[in-house]
């Protein structure tokens, strides 16, 4: 009987890597390979969030975690990775509410009160995001949830509260999938970090 031989299984671009201009070989990419460990986990967290293995057994489908991470990379300024994530969107209506919201959204932070105390000479007021009615009408209710929960944990850190996790739940988000969203907030956070800590070490010093 004939052995079968399976087919390779596809390489798989690290997206940091991608985002960065990384090649094979290079300077960053030896200085990577330094951290290869953080560097599997970089790229297994994104596998996990945005290209499971298995179905997403949630109503966090793809799409709508590819819209929360353009919306996010948007607001963090770097329009190089929100097209990254913007190119799932492709041909489909939340696109462009998507690319509107974030002009909308667009602020400095972090902004909010702490609890009573010495750190309270720290409070900022800043703005409080809504999502458009129009363009609510477009991404739903859930999803426009997301972006101002998004919005949020992005400007807002200190504010966060059980009322804000209510919002969630009231538009019809399941505990296990706030987790995945704060994660998914958390994720696009460090991985910009990183991609721009890494651009800066392949920009030449004057």
């Amino acid at each position: 009987m004939n052995a079968v031989l399976s087919s390779p299984a596809p390489h798989v671009i690290d997206v940091i890597d991608q985002l960065t201009g990384i090649t094979p070989s290079s300077a960053l990419d030896r200085l990577r390979a330094q951290r290869e460990q953080a560097r599997t986990q970089a790229q297994q967290s994104y596998l996990a969030l945005f290209a499971p293995a298995e179905p997403v057994a949630s109503h966090f489908d793809i799409a709508d975690r590819f819209a929360v991470a353009t919306f996010v990379a948007g607001l963090h300024g770097q329009p190089d990775v929100a097209r990254f994530y913007a190119e799932a969107l492709a041909g489909q209506g939340v696109a462009k509410a998507i690319e509107a919201e974030v002009a909308r959204g667009a602020a400095q932070g972090p902004y909010g009160r702490y609890p009573e105390g010495p750190l309270s000479v720290e409070d900022e007021a800043g703005p409080v995001y809504t999502v458009d009615a129009a363009h609510r009408a477009v991404l739903g209710e859930r999803l426009s949830a997301a972006l101002v929960h998004a919005h949020l944990l992005v400007f807002h850190p200190r504010d966060a509260s059980p009322a804000a996790l209510q919002a969630l739940l009231d538009a019809g988000w399941r505990t296990t999938e706030i987790v995945t969203l704060s994660q998914l907030v958390a994720f696009l956070a460090f991985q910009i970090r990183v991609v721009i800590g890494l651009r800066a070490l392949a920009t030449p010093s004057a």
